[in-house]
């Protein structure tokens, strides 16, 4: 009996040992980060989130997007839209390649799909922010995903909130 109670203890006091904690630094945001969240929402001085998501969606589908999503009630909206990823630099470099090591050493980009994803979210009685993040995916001559990254453009991002704002305030004043 005591020697059962004694491995009992001994495997508590292991299993205790092995426990594994989460890193502090694991759970915070970096500084980049928090740039990145600054450059992707603006506030707006509207309390009407379905016209909003009306004039972006104006706007998602004016910069070439195709609505995959749009939810209302969540705040919610998913484009995209197909484009060519081929880039002379690359085809050379992959020819180069190809001449050097065989045809299977050749690889280059082919295509890609561009994905935009908006979020609205009341702040109180009279302003709302909206979050859009842009995400691209390429594919390659053999048809694998070759690249999967968020694009951070701080230009390209201003320009939307600029189309954003000017379609905001066609949609307020119903131009």
């Amino acid at each position: 009996m005591k020697k059962t109670i004694a491995a009992a203890l001994a495997a508590a006091f292991l299993m205790t040992g092995c426990q594994q904690t989460i890193p502090k630094e694991a759970l915070q945001l970096s500084h980049e980060s928090l740039q990145q969240r600054q450059m992707q929402t603006r506030r707006f001085d509207t309390s009407e989130e379905a016209k909003l998501l009306q004039a972006s969606a104006a706007v998602i589908q004016d910069l070439g997007f195709t609505i995959d999503e749009s939810t209302v009630p969540a705040g919610l909206i998913v484009g995209s839209k197909d484009r060519d990823a081929t880039e002379a630099g690359q085809v050379a470099g992959a020819v180069v390649m190809a001449v050097l090591f065989g045809a299977n050493a050749m690889q280059f980009d082919t295509k890609q799909k561009i994905r935009v994803s908006l979020v609205t979210r009341p702040i109180d009685d009279q302003k709302t922010a909206v979050r859009v993040t842009f995400q691209r995916i390429v594919w390659n001559n053999h048809n694998v995903v070759s690249k999967i990254e968020g694009l951070t453009d701080p230009t390209m991002y201003q320009q939307f909130f600029d189309k954003l704002s000017q379609s905001v305030f066609l949609t307020a004043n119903e131009i």
